[in-house]
């Protein structure tokens, strides 16, 4: 955990899973509006120049090595954030776990992490969250689906599995605790994501970034602000983001 200065609002955004693309720019746009940025990743150092961003631009933020995976790690992160930091009102679940194999070929311990990254650790950091938030009867909560989520594509037998069981965590969540003032929302995001990753690997596709042909993270974030701020007349349960190009 890196230490930092506090300022007179204690409130907390929770990011699982701080990537360099979508779940950092997550991070920076709540800092941005007052919130106390925490972020966890497996490797706590990675997180150090995301850390370094928020806090020149004047936010505020924690860094949390964990495995989301992890019960007791799990416990330990939420009760050291609001015991020592603030009290979490946004939880953003954003582990990714996009792994494509044959189902010919397949391996049951493959298959089992990949469910267990994207919908097991979910539901521990969703309940541990949770049970803070119905205390104080609010809080929001967003889980980062996928296409996969809605639809299995050939190659992604365990990705769609782990997906479709996010969203059904996630349906049942706002089912039980909307009546408690706690939104929870599963965003699926469907297409390419400006990232390293993407440049690097899949240059045909990195190439309609000119045309808008790629997610933007930032403005990802922002639909994440959004969904954060909506009043209980109006929540949005389930957002789908694609570029203007994407076939669906």
């Amino acid at each position: 955990m890196q230490a930092h200065s506090q300022g007179q609002s204690n409130k907390v955004a929770l990011v699982i899973g701080a990537g360099d693309a979508t779940g950092g720019a997550i991070a920076k746009r709540f800092a941005r509006g007052g919130y106390i940025s925490c972020m966890t990743r497996r490797n706590a150092e990675k997180l150090q120049p995301l850390i370094d961003e928020i806090e020149e631009a004047g936010g505020r933020a924690y860094g949390f090595a964990s495995d989301a995976r992890k019960e007791e790690q799990v416990i330990k992160l939420i009760e050291d954030i609001e015991n020592n930091i603030g009290q979490i009102e946004v939880l953003v679940f954003n582990i990714g776990a996009n792994v494509p194999c044959s189902i010919l070929e397949e391996t049951a311990r493959k298959y089992f992490k990949i469910w267990e990254m994207a919908c097991f650790a979910a539901f521990l950091t969703g309940r541990e969250v949770a049970k803070r938030m119905v205390t104080r009867q609010q809080g929001t909560i967003i889980f980062t689906g996928a296409t996969a989520g809605l639809r299995g594509a050939a190659y992604f037998s365990a990705f769609a599995g782990a997906k479709h069981a996010l969203r059904a965590l996630a349906q049942s969540m706002a089912r039980e605790l909307g009546p408690q003032n706690i939104h929870v929302a599963h965003v699926v995001v469907d297409g390419a994501i400006d990232t390293d990753f993407i440049k690097n690997s899949f240059p045909h596709i990195y190439e309609k970034k000119d045309q808008d042909g790629i997610l933007n993270p930032e403005h990802i974030a922002e639909n994440y602000w959004h969904i954060a701020q909506q009043p209980r007349d109006s929540w949005t349960h389930e957002l789908d983001l694609r570029p203007w190009i994407e076939k669906w």
